[in-house]
């Protein structure tokens, strides 16, 4: 049976600097996994919007996963086989985890009325208020914006009150992820359970082949990912330490940060697994 990797990769902080966006350092790693037919699936709190436009720009045909694990696109025509449980919108097959956003937006307003200026969601940010929020320009902090299923707060208040306001969102059904900066509102999906599910469509897809998922992330939302793939790869932040995870085999930590620690990890991950 034929082995094959595929990527799930965590973009800000991970493929992506966190400071600059940039993912320069990358860039051979990517030419490389391209030259050996290895899916590289975006698996990000992004949106939709975010996502196409880098796709776009490192000209990736596979599919990705939005908004923290909330749905996954499929371009048609990827499998030879409609993907299982999925819609056809606008050239992708989605399959959605999550209520969408204005759900989630009502629930929090009514879970935070004694919470006033405690934080503030991106539905009331202006675009020039998140691209200082943020650092991307005001076009890119729109497409961040542009959000189907969940919705990220700036914490402005106390860890005790995010405490309080997180366990009334957990109560009502809400599942809560800290990011490398924002609050994520969104249902009870996550990075993993998108991971297990599009890496199970890949061995239906695909018969003669024996895939392994290596997921790559640099912070506590990124957690899910890493426990459900067959190798998790945490790359250094200047943020915090690394987050505790309850595995303890098939672990790799980057020394260099950003996209210099991910092309770093996969060179020898694929070394090790492809000989390659």
């Amino acid at each position: 049976m034929y082995r094959q990797l595929i990527i799930f990769t965590d973009l800000d902080g991970t493929l992506l600097d966190h400071h600059s966006y940039s993912y320069a350092a990358a860039l051979p790693m990517l030419e490389k996994l391209q030259e050996h037919h290895i899916s590289v699936i975006p698996n990000t709190s992004k949106t939709f919007a975010e996502v196409q436009q880098l796709r776009n720009e490192l000209a990736l045909q596979t599919p990705f996963v939005v908004e923290n694990g909330a749905a996954i696109y499929i371009p048609d025509g990827f499998f030879d086989q409609p993907p299982a449980d999925c819609e056809l919108k606008n050239g992708y097959w989605r399959k959605a985890f999550s209520r969408e956003r204005n759900y989630w937006l009502e629930l929090i307003t009514a879970n935070s009325k004694d919470l006033d200026g405690a934080f503030k969601g991106f539905s009331k940010m202006s675009d020039e208020e998140l691209s200082l929020a943020t650092g991307l320009s005001t076009i890119d902090a729109s497409q961040a914006n542009d959000r189907q299923f969940s919705e990220p707060l700036h914490w402005l208040g106390t860890e005790q009150q995010k405490t309080l306001f997180s366990n009334r969102m957990k109560s009502a059904g809400a599942n809560v992820l800290q990011g490398g900066r924002f609050l994520h509102i969104s249902g009870q999906s996550n990075k993993g359970i998108a991971l297990r599910w599009l890496t199970q469509e890949f061995s239906r897809q695909n018969t003669n082949t024996q895939f392994k998922s290596v997921a790559l992330g640099d912070s506590f939302n990124d957690n899910d990912m890493l426990e459900s793939a067959d190798i998790a790869v945490q790359i250094k932040t200047s943020k915090h330490d690394f987050p505790k995870l309850f595995r303890t085999d098939a672990i790799w930590q980057s020394t260099k940060m950003g996209p210099k620690g991910w092309a770093e990890c996969l060179d020898q991950i694929l070394t090790q697994e492809l000989q390659i």
